[in-house]
């Protein structure tokens, strides 16, 4: 591939490389493994259809019911009273490789329902980010149809979304507080998303991304989430990732069979 197109897809991990090649030529009827590979160096389409076979863009809204409950009664209200009792700024989340958008709206919906639940607004901002344009015209969008919504209480469906025909569309209050863009998660010279500024991050969600990756990878993307994270921040992965963060250190999880982990170092301090 990056002889012939110029195309790096050394980062993935070996397995989930070699099931991905098999699958392509499955395919491509191709007889053999070497035959699949000749096809793949005279052809810049198979090389093309190969990458987008390599891109993982699954998700849905609350995914991971434990994770989620966790955020919605430990992690958001903890985060909300830090920032009452600190400087009143707004909670700052980055949902990296975030598909649709389907997570992002999720975190979105959770923070709405705990603004309305206290005396004083929570203030917040989502930044959410993904390299697949199609997948974050999708999320810009933020029209899903119902079988999409499997995961939504029928309340949140009726304070946060909006009906259009056979499809739910998200209430603008919420769209003005979630940015999408792209950005390239292994860029080795960023820290973060170039929309969040300065990083400063309280919540990211980096769900069942860094299992295709090698554990060299791996570790680079979460040495970007500690660089990000603000003291006392969070970082949710998905479950089978427990280990790859347990591995690399830097996190302690908050229960021990969840995919929550809070950045090892100081919390927030009072003014």
């Amino acid at each position: 591939m990056r002889k012939a197109h110029d195309i790096d897809i050394s980062h993935y991990g070996e397995s989930f490389l070699a099931r991905t090649l098999e699958q392509r030529r499955a395919a491509s009827c191709c007889p053999t493994v070497g035959a699949y590979l000749e096809r793949l160096a005279d052809g810049p389409a198979e090389a093309e259809a190969l990458c987008r076979s390599l891109r993982v863009g699954y998700s849905e809204f609350f995914r991971d019911p434990l994770a989620f409950a966790l955020l919605e009664r430990e992690v958001l209200p903890a985060l909300a009273e830090q920032r009452a009792h600190s400087d009143g700024g707004a909670i700052r989340v980055w949902s990296a490789g975030c598909a649709a958008g389907q997570e992002a709206w999720s975190v979105a919906i959770l923070l709405e329902e705990l603004s309305a639940a206290r005396e004083r607004p929570v203030l917040y901002r989502v930044f959410a980010t993904d390299q697949c344009e199609p997948d974050l015209a999708t999320a810009r969008a933020g029209v899903y149809d119902a079988a999409a919504l499997g995961n939504v209480r029928v309340r949140q469906l009726r304070d946060c979304f909006i009906r259009e025909g056979d499809a739910y569309a998200i209430a603008p209050r919420l769209r003005e507080r979630v940015d999408f863009s792209s950005y390239n998660l292994l860029d080795e010279c960023t820290t973060c998303p170039p929309a969040s500024i300065y990083g400063d991050i309280d919540l990211v969600l980096c769900c069942n991304v860094m299992l295709y990756y090698r554990p060299r990878v791996q570790r680079l993307i979460l040495d970007k989430a500690r660089g990000c994270i603000a003291p006392g921040g969070y970082l949710v992965t998905g479950e089978a990732e427990r280990q790859i963060v347990a591995g690399v250190g830097g996190f302690r999880a908050l229960v021990p069979s969840g995919a929550v982990f809070r950045g090892v170092g100081a919390t927030r301090q009072r003014p």
